[in-house]
C-alpha cells in the first residue's frame, strides 16, 4: 500500500487550504487508490484538531473531518513545540492527535 504524507501549516479557516488538504486525503483513502495518508500539522495547522469547534456559519467543522478520517486510518501528527507554543495541552486536542515526543 503506498502511502502519502502531507505537511500543513496554514492556520484551519480563513482560507480553504486545510480543508482541501482533508478533502484530498479523504478522496485517497477512501476511493480506489486506497492509500494511507499521515497528516503532520505545524505551526498555525495544529488547531486544527482542537477540540470543541464551532465554525462560523458555512465553514466545514475540520475538527469532525479529522475524526472521521482517522476512522478511515488516517495518522495525525503533531509537533509538541508548537503545541506548546500556542498554550494547548494534549487535553485541548483530539485524542486522535500523535505528538512528537520533543
Amino acid at each position: 500500500m503506498e502511502t502519502l504524507t502531507t505537511i500543513l501549516n496554514s492556520a484551519p479557516y480563513g482560507d480553504e487550504k486545510v480543508w482541501n488538504a482533508l478533502r484530498l486525503a479523504e478522496a485517497l483513502t477512501s476511493g480506489a487508490a486506497k492509500m494511507k495518508v499521515n497528516i503532520y500539522l505545524l505551526g498555525d495547522a495544529e488547531t486544527t484538531g482542537k477540540r470543541g469547534q464551532t465554525p462560523l456559519q458555512g465553514y466545514c467543522n475540520l475538527e469532525e473531518i479529522l475524526k472521521e478520517l482517522n476512522d478511515h486510518g488516517l495518522d495525525i501528527m503533531a509537533c509538541r513545540i508548537f503545541i506548546n507554543a500556542r498554550g494547548l495541552t494534549q487535553e485541548d486536542l483530539l485524542k486522535e492527535y500523535r505528538l512528537e515526543p520533543r
